[in-house]
């Protein structure tokens, strides 16, 4: 009687611990590229916020020593704010107090950088109120 080798047994366990591995390794690098993509989101916010606190200051300014109250826009080309736009809007009302008249101006702003639906787009709108009174 002769004894029969079987070959091709450890085949199936070899593959199936491949296959998990390999699966495993994919979804790690998955998980490496959001992280990724949510850090840059992340600064891309923080710096459309100062894009758009560094409009509404623009915009305080020329309306408390210039009186002018209007719509502006602004493009960054440089340092940390480079290819972001901002668009402000102004509104004030005058209110007399006393001898005096008061105007108060509300100022919002919108920052952007990219194209809306893609995926590098993030945008930030705030507001602030500010006033001439002594």
């Amino acid at each position: 009687m002769s004894m029969r080798i079987q070959k091709g047994f450890s085949l199936v366990p070899a593959l199936f611990l491949i296959i998990v591995l390999a699966g495993l390794g994919a979804a790690a690098v998955r998980i490496s590229v959001v992280q990724q993509q949510t850090v840059v989101l992340g600064m891309q916010s923080a710096r459309a916020f100062s894009a758009a606190r560094s409009g509404l200051e623009w915009a305080a300014y020329d309306a408390l020593n210039n009186g002018s109250c209007g719509s502006g826009s602004l493009s960054y080309s440089e340092g940390g704010l480079a290819g972001f736009s901002v668009n402000t809007t102004c509104s004030s009302t005058s209110h007399t107090e006393g001898a005096l008249t008061v105007n108060v101006y509300t100022i919002n702003a919108f920052a952007w950088s990219g194209a809306y639906g893609q995926p590098d787009y993030v945008s930030r709108r705030i507001s602030m109120t500010v006033t001439d009174a002594s």
